[in-house]
C-alpha cells in the first residue's frame, strides 16, 4: 500500500452508496491495515451535519452491515472523519471546501494526496467537475503548505459514465481539461468484484504458462455466451431502473467488458495500458449484424413496480448477437443474454468449441481476498492501478455499440414474459 498521506473527499456522503457500501469498505480496509497511515475522510453533502453527527452516521452504517464490528476499532477509525456542508452545484461551497482542505494541510505542515469520489447521480457529474476546477481543487498542494514531489489528485467516478455516446464524449472533454487519463478512475464495480475470479481465470487460461491462445479463434470456437440471469425483480430500484433499462444498467458496461476480456489480443504482459488498449480494440471491432435478431422483453408485473412509469417499454430482458470484424473472430457470435425475474440466478461466460463439442464455463468466483468490490476500488485507486477501471476509449466504444442496439430494438416488439421463466423460452 502507498503510505503517502491521503485525503479522501466523498461528494454525496449522506447518500445510499456511502451508507450501504463505501463506509463499510473503508472500515474493512482500515481494519486490515490497507489504508495509508496518514489518512482522513471529508464528507461533503447538502444535509446539515457537524463532524460528530457525520461520525455517528458512519458508525450506524458500519454496524448495520457488520453487527460484530469492533467498537474500539470503529472509535479510532471515526477520528479520521470530518464533514463539510455544501451544495454540489454551488461554486462558493467548493471554494470553502478548498479552503478547509488547505487549512488542514497547513496544520499538518505538508500537503496530502487528494482523492475525490463522486457518490452522486451521473446528472451531477458536469457541475461537480466544473466546480472542482473553478475552486482549484485539482491542485493537490495549497500555496501555504510544503510542496511534496509526486503529490497527486485523482477522481473516482461511478458508472454509468454518461447516458449516451454524446454525453460520454461531453463529460470526457470536460474531465480532460481538468485531469489527465492517469488521474481518472471510472468504476465498473462488477469488474472489480470479478477481478480475482472470472477475470483471472480467463487471463490465466489464455495467456498463462499453459496458454491456449493458439486455439482461441474462429477455427475452433463455435460461439461465446455471456450470461447474466437473475431471479430478483427490480425491487426498490424501480425509478432508477425505468430510466436506464437492462442494457444500459449491465449490458453497456459489465457485459461488454466481459466480451472484451474474452476477445482481446494479448495485452503485453497485462500492463494496465496494454489491457485498456486491448479491450478497447476488441470493443471497437464489435457490432450487430442485421440478419441476427434482437430479443428484448419485460416481465409481467413490471409496470406495477414502485417508480415505474405507466406504459413503460423499459426492458428487463435482452438477448443479442455481436460479431467482431477481424479475421480471428469472423463468424463467431458473442451472445449477450440478461434477464430479471427468471427461474434462476447465474453469471457465467461460456466458450463453446467446435471439434470437441464441449463448452468451457467460467462461473463467477468470489474467492477475492478483498471480497467487497468497493474495497478493491479504493485499494487499487490509491495504488494507482487502473486495471479494473475503464478507459475513456473503452467507454466510447461501449456507448457506440449501445447506441446501435437501442436504436435497432425500437422497431422490435417488446416480449412480455412470466416471472420465473427460463431464459431460453423467451423469444
Amino acid at each position: 500500500m502507498n503510505k503517502d498521506p491521503l485525503t479522501l473527499v466523498i461528494f454525496g456522503a449522506t447518500g445510499d452508496l456511502y451508507q450501504n457500501k463505501l463506509s463499510t469498505a473503508l472500515f474493512n480496509l482500515f481494519s486490515s491495515g490497507l489504508l495509508p497511515s496518514e489518512f482522513r475522510v471529508v464528507g461533503f453533502a447538502r444535509k446539515p451535519m457537524n463532524n460528530s453527527e457525520f461520525q455517528n452516521f458512519t458508525r450506524s452504517a458500519i454496524f448495520e452491515k457488520n453487527k460484530n464490528a469492533d467498537p474500539e476499532k470503529i472509535k479510532v477509525f471515526l477520528k479520521l472523519f470530518s464533514y463539510t456542508q455544501g451544495d454540489l452545484v454551488d461554486l462558493e461551497d467548493f471554494k470553502n471546501l478548498g479552503n478547509s482542505l488547505a487549512e488542514d494541510d497547513g496544520k499538518r505542515g505538508f500537503c496530502t494526496n487528494k482523492l475525490f469520489y463522486l457518490a452522486v447521480p451521473p446528472a451531477l457529474y458536469a457541475s461537480i467537475f466544473s466546480n472542482i476546477a473553478a475552486a482549484g481543487l485539482t491542485i493537490p498542494c495549497a500555496p501555504s503548505t510544503e510542496d511534496r514531489k509526486g503529490a497527486w489528485t485523482r477522481v473516482l467516478v461511478e458508472k454509468p459514465f454518461g447516458s449516451d455516446l454524446a454525453e460520454a464524449k461531453r463529460l470526457d472533454k470536460m474531465l480532460g481539461e481538468l485531469f489527465n487519463e492517469s488521474q481518472i478512475f471510472r468504476i465498473d464495480h462488477y469488474l472489480a468484484y470479478l477481478a480475482k475470479g472470472i477475470v483471472d481465470q480467463i487471463l490465466n487460461f489464455r495467456f498463462g504458462p499453459k496458454e491456449t491462445e493458439s486455439s482461441w479463434n474462429n477455427k475452433n470456437i463455435q460461439n461465446v455466451k455471456i450470461i447474466f440471469h437473475e431471479k430478483d425483480l427490480v425491487g426498490k430500484r424501480g425509478a432508477f431502473y425505468d430510466s436506464v433499462g437492462a442494457f444500459r444498467d449491465v449490458g453497456q458496461n459489465h457485459m461488454l467488458q466481459m466480451l472484451a476480456l474474452v476477445a482481446m489480443e494479448n495485452p503485453l504482459y497485462q500492463k494496465t495500458g496494454g489491457i485498456h488498449k486491448a479491450r478497447q480494440k476488441a470493443l471497437e471491432e464489435a457490432g450487430l449484424r442485421d440478419e441476427y435478431p434482437i430479443v428484448h422483453g419485460q416481465y409481467e408485473g413490471y409496470l406495477k413496480e414502485s417508480g415505474v412509469k405507466d406504459g413503460s417499454k423499459t426492458e428487463t430482458f435482452f438477448r443479442l448477437n455481436l460479431f467482431l470484424n477481424n479475421p480471428k473472430w469472423e463468424g463467431v457470435p458473442f451472445i449477450l443474454e440478461f434477464g430479471k425475474a427468471l427461474n434462476k440466478s447465474e453469471v457465467v461466460i461460456e466458450v463453446c468449441f467446435k471439434q470437441i463439442k464441449t463448452c468451457l464455463n467460467f462461473p463467477v468466483s468470489n474467492e477475492d481476498t478483498l471480497r467487497d468490490a468497493y474495497e478493491k476500488v479504493f485499494y487499487d485507486c490509491i495504488l494507482g492501478d487502473q486495471t479494473i477501471f475503464t478507459s475513456i476509449g473503452e467507454v466510447i466504444a461501449e456507448w457506440a455499440i449501445a447506441t446501435d442496439v437501442i436504436k435497432k430494438w425500437q422497431s422490435v416488439p417488446l416480449v412480455i414474459y412470466k416471472k420465473g421463466s427460463k431464459a431460453e423460452d423467451i423469444q
